[in-house]
Parts: structure tokens; C-alpha cells; sequence
């Protein structure tokens, strides 16, 4: 069943990794110069501050970087990463509790607006992509932020506004959501090894 019913402020005071686990298959939207740009999260990852090693806010860090973790659920942490990429983030939990789900992948649903998408990530229409830059059109988060137009003009945004929000989408049953070890944080000693990545 698919819905486009808006996420609650209660779903994003939950636990951060019951919200990881249950963004799957949930649909982002962005509306850009009138354009509804929409896709369905395919990929997570759990950040909890208070434990974890890999996430920015650890130990109760706090700077002008991280001051969106601190804010209540259902704001958006981005981040700039490696002078090229965005990376987007749910803030979960309550306020003060630096906690965040990054969204690291997602594909198009049906009636998607490939056009635009493609525009945004490519700078060229859908029919004129390769094999190669349809399998890799937002399979990480920034190619993610790309297509769907986020930057940093998002940061601390509200995700219970009328122009960047997240939708119920799909319902994914679990026994088809995988759970593994976050990418790319090796730096994060015993941090690295928990399973806080989500994906389909």
C-alpha cells in the first residue's frame, strides 16, 4: 500500500534506530521551483550520539556543524562532505538528544517525474542517461541530495513543512529489510562494527 500521507512529529521521537529501520520504503519530497520531486528510501543509517563514535555529535559535541542534531525530531540535519557532496539527515528523537538517521540511498516510485530528477542529478533528461547513471542515480547520499535538490539551504529545515517533507510511502515488511554495518566510518573504532545500517 503506498501513501502520501506527511510523517508525524511523534514517528521522529522514536527511537533512532526503530525510525532508521521504518524510513525504508517512506517517500521524500521536495518541491523546487513547483516541480514534485519524489523518491523512496532504500537506505539508512542510525547515528546516536550519545554511544556512537562515527556520529558528529558524540560525546555531546557541540558546534556550529552540529548544532541541527540537538534540535527535535523531524528537522533536517545536512552537511557538507569532501568540498562536493550534501548529505541529508532525519533528526530523530527529543530535543537535545543529538541523534539522526542519514538517508543513504533510495530509487523512483511509480509516475515519478524522471525529467526533473534527472535534470537535477545529471544536467540532461532520463532518456538520454546511460545503463551506468540509472543504476547509480542515488545509491549513495550524495548522488541522493543531487537528484533531489538538496543543499545545505535545508539545513534545520522542518520536515513538517509543505515543501520538503516525508511521506508514509511503502510498507515494507521486515523480513525484507537487511541489516548491516555503516560504510566508511572505520575511523570509528567499535562504533564501525554496529549494525545500524538498514537497506532493501
Amino acid at each position: 500500500m503506498k501513501s502520501f500521507e506527511k510523517l508525524s512529529r511523534e514517528f521522529y521521537l522514536k527511537d533512532t534506530l526503530f525510525v532508521a529501520k521504518n524510513l525504508i520504503g517512506k517517500y521524500i519530497v521536495h518541491i523546487v521551483d513547483e516541480k514534485k520531486l519524489v523518491m523512496r528510501i532504500t537506505e539508512t543509517e542510525a547515528y546516536i550520539g550519545a554511544v556512537d563514535k562515527a556520529c558528529h555529535a558524540y560525546g555531546g559535541k557541540r558546534t556550529q556543524r552540529t548544532e541541527s542534531l540537538f534540535l527535535e525530531g523531524g528537522s533536517a540535519y545536512v552537511y557538507f562532505i569532501y568540498g562536493m557532496y550534501y548529505c541529508f539527515n532525519v533528526v530523530t528523537e527529543p530535543q537535545n538528544v543529538p541523534c539522526a538517521v542519514l538517508i543513504r540511498g533510495a530509487d523512483f516510485i511509480e509516475h515519478s517525474d524522471l525529467n526533473s530528477l534527472s535534470l537535477f542529478r545529471y544536467d540532461k533528461v532520463y532518456n538520454e542517461l546511460s545503463r551506468y547513471q540509472i543504476k547509480n542515480f542515488a545509491n549513495g547520499p550524495g548522488k541522493l541530495c543531487k537528484a533531489l535538490g538538496i543543499t545545505k539551504a535545508l539545513d534545520k529545515e522542518s520536515l513538517l513543512g509543505d515543501c520538503f517533507y516525508i511521506c508514509r510511502g511503502e510498507d515494507i515488511s521486515e523480513k525484507f529489510i537487511k541489516v548491516g554495518k555503516r560504510i566508511n566510518i572505520d575511523y570509528a573504532e567499535e562504533a564501525k562494527d554496529f549494525l545500524w545500517r538498514f537497506y532493501i
